[in-house]
């Protein structure tokens, strides 16, 4: 999809005072870009497809029945900014640098997110237990795996951006741990996957 055909997909399955927060999201990206970096040159001059709709189409896959979600090593804001900003949820973006944590806030802050940002690195984050954990383009999955049962309720389950790579990322983590998984293809990435862990019922292995 082009640019032009993404933002009429959203504009389709969005309201449109949420399609407004989105462009207000975008505009903020643009802005801050040059100073901190938060998107690669190459990818600024398709933030609508690369990033919003990459996030957006993860709000597929959360179940009626999850309330709270937390998103891992959140960068820009991606897929949790956006998350927040398209569902319900009540969300959690944890990020270890303070520069991309101001502009999340303020990107919160004129989108009127109730999400929480919380400044810190993951394995030293306390919070309640949550539905939903996700992440794109943070650590492998073994990695991500060990990160998500700090904040995993036992009914809840993962939802991870992977891309090419996925298929020996899921081999190692299970030289670690036992899990069940379900690979779902991308909507703008043909090498891209929605990787869905659930029910969670890894647990590392004997050594």
């Amino acid at each position: 999809m082009d640019q032009k055909d993404v933002c009429q997909m959203l504009k389709e399955n969005v309201s449109h005072e949420t399609f407004q927060k989105l462009e207000i999201y975008v505009a903020l990206l643009n802005q801050w870009n040059s100073k901190i970096n938060l998107v690669s040159k190459h990818d600024a001059s398709r933030l609508w497809q690369r990033h919003i709709v990459d996030s957006f189409q993860m709000a597929n896959f959360i179940s009626p029945q999850a309330l709270s979600l937390v998103d891992l090593g959140s960068g820009g804001g991606f897929p949790g900014l956006v998350l927040s900003l398209v569902t319900s949820l009540t969300v959690t973006l944890i990020e270890s640098d303070r520069r991309k944590t101001i502009f999340l806030s303020e990107v919160a802050r004129e989108t009127g997110s109730t999400v929480r940002i919380i400044c810190g690195r993951i394995e030293n984050t306390k919070i309640p237990k949550v539905d939903i954990v996700t992440a794109r383009a943070l650590a492998p999955l073994k990695q991500l795996i060990k990160f998500s049962q700090y904040f995993l309720n036992k009914d809840g389950y993962c939802l991870f951006l992977k891309g090419k790579n996925v298929d020996s990322e899921i081999e190692k983590a299970k030289t670690m741990y036992k899990f069940h998984y379900e690979k779902i293809p991308s909507l703008i990435d043909d090498n891209g996957v929605i990787l869905k862990l659930s029910p969670m019922e890894w647990f590392k292995k004997e050594c």
